[in-house]
């Protein structure tokens, strides 16, 4: 029953992920709607716990169209693979590499359609993570929102005798972004979700960055480098009786690192971390390889389970990016 709830937990956490097919974004197409044209602004916002093993940790740059015209509807790609899959500060390839690809249509600089697909290695042993969403980006002054809402998808579970399987959900997300000056950006979030991972558990996440761009007269043409700072803290709800009935542990996340940009392709240097004790990231993941040996909660852990998959970790991730 315990590791019911931990599973669910960690693929609540899996939703991170890297792009996919969907079909229905078919009809638009188009960049990001930060990636206005004419003056080489920002694709992507600081990434402060987004889906997608190949998603963005900082802003990168985009060319203007050559004919000089803005489209009402815009299209973007992303493909690529990491050294491990980190989702707000747990990972959710096993610390093993992964791929995704995510796509993204825009309307009128303001309607969004996302979808990712990536490798993960969870618990319940599903064929792939998958998200769709959609949303709105209107703009205030210099300052960007996002109000959002994303489906969790894992199709093919077959989870082991013992473990926690059917751990799709959904949740909504609002943030803002906006830059300051030429260097810093600054961007701000929250989420939520009823039922995260299935488990019955409501989920809450806030988190903050910072971001500092290096001036392109400091570096080559067509380079971009960005230095990006993120914390972010998750705080849960009760699981349903038949998994335990307890709440999930509160933990914070934190990053830094660096993103280098040289036309469509992109390279990223970053640390995770979390204050999760080995025996609390059990508790929130269900890691089937966690070993004995902590300390030991009657309810949560009664076994003293310790994982790994919550501890500090270097990762290395090379994407590129089609408009």
């Amino acid at each position: 029953m315990q590791s019911d709830a931990l599973l669910g937990c960690v693929n609540a956490y899996a939703v991170a992920s890297a792009a996919t097919i969907a079909l229905w974004l078919a009809p638009v197409a188009g960049t990001s709607a930060q990636a206005q044209t004419g003056d080489n602004t920002a694709v992507d916002s600081i990434n402060l716990g987004a889906r997608g093993a190949v998603a963005a940790e900082a802003p990168v740059q985009i060319a203007p169209p050559k004919d000089g015209t803005a489209s009402p509807f815009e299209f973007s790609a992303r493909g690529g693979f990491v050294t491990d899959y980190i989702y707000r500060g747990t990972t959710l390839s096993d610390h093993r590499p992964a791929a995704g690809a995510a796509f993204e249509a825009t309307a009128f600089s303001i309607l969004y359609a996302s979808s990712t697909i990536a490798s993960v290695k969870l618990p319940s042993q599903p064929a792939a993570e998958i998200t769709m969403g959609g949303g709105i980006r209107p703009k205030l002054g210099n300052v960007t929102f996002d109000f959002g809402w994303t489906r969790f998808l894992y199709p093919g579970e077959s989870a082991p005798p013992g473990t926690f399987a059917g751990i799709d959900y959904w949740e909504a997300t609002a943030r803002a972004d906006t830059k300051i000056g030429e260097l810093l950006r600054v961007a701000g979030g929250f989420a939520y979700s009823p039922n995260v991972s299935n488990t019955g558990a409501w989920s809450k996440y806030a988190a903050f960055g910072l971001g500092i761009d290096v001036p392109h007269r400091l570096l080559p043409s067509e380079f971009s480098v960005s230095m990006t700072s993120i914390v972010g803290y998750s705080k849960f709800g009760s699981q349903s009786v038949e998994l335990g009935g307890f709440p999930l542990p509160a933990y914070l996340n934190w990053n830094a690192g660096v993103t280098f940009s040289h036309k469509n392709l992109n390279l990223d240097l970053r640390y995770y971390d979390t204050n999760l004790s080995k025996e609390n990231c059990f508790v929130l993941t269900g890691d089937p390889g966690a070993t004995p040996g902590g300390s030991i909660d009657p309810v949560r852990n009664p076994e003293g389970l310790m994982s790994r998959w919550c501890s500090a970790t270097f990762v290395a991730k090379f994407w590129f990016a089609l408009n």
